[in-house]
């Protein structure tokens, strides 16, 4: 094996361990950002050492070995921690075996808890999760999100200040903190899946390789929280969404809305595992005595509202996330979420889709969590349910909205009612107004061209 090939072995290995050394010297450590700093440090012995020595057996065991020795190390420089060398001492056996699944499983968790902590920012919390969980580099994710390399190392370095200075223990908590907890891992992971799969500035629609790690990060989860329905329903979701990617945008990058989809070119693998996943989720909620089908509580925006809009002849972004009910006692909004995904996913035609059930499945969301987001998406759904004036009926009551004021999407589904109510005039407005707002050049250049459209019928 060449150097080269060495150097790529290194890589994928770390691409594939890096979540799960940070999680084991985490829970010896108690610090996710000294762990951060071992695992590193085992990455450089590896670069230094594989190439001449070759990639071991078991390359993971190998790395973990060397940051544990790592830790020996700085703690008996340290007196201050003296006392847990002996914890650590009776704990590294420099021929051990690698730790059991089940061990391995409950580090990850408390990495994801920990990584995603409510005392963190939102933007602190996609970025530490990326970092240490989906293996990322810095430069990486300020590719993927449009900022600045530094800017993500800083939020990265203050997450794990506070973490440290908090005291933040890494666990999985217990009981009823669990529900608020859970909320924000599984937003962390659709916020970064939404990222991938809308992006909101820059010159692409998609990022596939932000959704590819949503993706696989809320496959892990599942696996570790196998009883949550809102973990089964946030993956149905994003199975089913990532479905659709290969027919989303044309040869050249351009957006292609729901409606103009070719389906043939829909992943039927992805959305067999998303429906699969939308079982399980319902399964789990009778289970759990949770209500099923329009009886559903708990807070949150719809994720559908790239099918909605697109529907309607819209811009087709997908909306963000929002909270998420308490876990056990109601249907989530992204198992709701995942059930409209449904809706779209089993129709072989647009005209087969069952907009009646999807504007009844947002109705009920919306009448529970009372957003204005949720309510943008039920107008989408009622206009293809019961024609645009009705839509548009509902547009009309949310439009001074604080929270949509600079949300493009209202002003580009409004302008869709219009033009299929005959009013250009008014439509060409509506697009202007969110071809201004959007920082997406793609999306943009689509509204500038329902704008000219519109003003073309306009004075024909």
């Amino acid at each position: 094996m060449t150097a080269t090939d060495t150097h790529r072995a290194i890589e994928a290995v770390w691409r594939i361990e890096a979540a799960r050394l940070i999680a084991g010297l985490a829970g010896l450590v108690r610090d996710v950002g000294l762990a951060e700093e071992l695992a590193q440090d085992a990455l450089v012995a590896a670069l230094e050492q594989w190439p001449e020595s070759g990639v071991p057996r078991n390359p993971g065991a190998w790395l973990m070995t060397v940051s544990k020795r790592r830790a020996i190390d700085l703690i008996r420089r340290n007196e201050r921690l003296q006392r847990n060398l002996v914890e650590l001492g009776h704990r590294l056996d420099l021929e051990e075996e690698p730790p059991e699944v089940d061990e391995i499983e409950d580090d990850l968790l408390r990495l994801a808890f920990t990584a995603c902590h409510p005392a963190l920012s939102v933007a602190a919390r996609v970025a530490m999760t990326l970092r240490v969980l989906g293996g990322l580099t810095t430069d990486e994710i300020a590719r993927a999100f449009l900022v600045p390399e530094a800017t993500v190392a800083q939020r990265i370095v203050r997450a794990k200040r506070t973490l440290a200075d908090r005291k933040i223990p890494f666990e999985v908590p217990q009981g009823a903190e669990l529900a608020g907890r859970l909320s924000s891992v599984l937003e962390v992971i659709y916020l970064i899946f939404n990222e991938g799969y809308s992006a909101t500035a820059g010159d692409d629609w998609m990022r596939p390789g932000l959704c590819a790690d949503a993706l696989r990060l809320g496959r892990v989860l599942a696996g570790l929280m196998p009883k949550e329905p809102e973990v089964h329903g946030l993956v149905a979701l994003m199975e089913i969404q990532a479905s659709r990617s290969a027919a989303r945008v044309g040869p050249s990058g351009e957006p292609i809305l729901l409606l103009e989809q070719n389906r043939a070119k829909w992943d039927r693998l992805l959305i067999n595992r998303g429906l699969a996943a939308l079982d399980r989720a319902e399964e789990l909620s009778k289970a759990a005595g949770m209500q099923t089908g329009e009886a559903i509580a708990g807070p949150g925006a719809a994720g559908e509202t790239g099918q909605g809009a697109g529907a309607a002849g819209g811009s087709g972004t997908a909306a963000g996330p929002g909270g998420i009910g308490e876990v056990g006692t109601v249907l989530g909004p992204y198992t709701l979420q995942a059930a409209i995904a449904a809706c779209h996913a089993r129709a072989s035609a647009p005209e087969e889709t069952d907009w009646v059930r999807i504007a009844s499945l947002y109705e009920a969301l919306a009448r529970l969590s009372r957003s204005p987001v949720v309510e943008l998406n039920r107008a989408v759904a009622l206009s293809m349910a019961y024609g645009p004036a009705v839509g548009l009926g509902l547009l009309d009551q949310i439009v001074d909205e604080p929270a949509l004021k600079g949300y493009h999407l209202l002003p580009s589904v409004r302008g869709d009612l219009l033009v299929k109510l005959g009013r250009m005039a008014e439509a060409r407005v509506e697009f202007e107004r969110a071809a201004g707002m959007t920082r997406n050049a793609r999306e943009r250049a689509l509204l500038e061209e329902r704008a000219a459209a519109a003003s073309r019928d306009a004075t024909s």
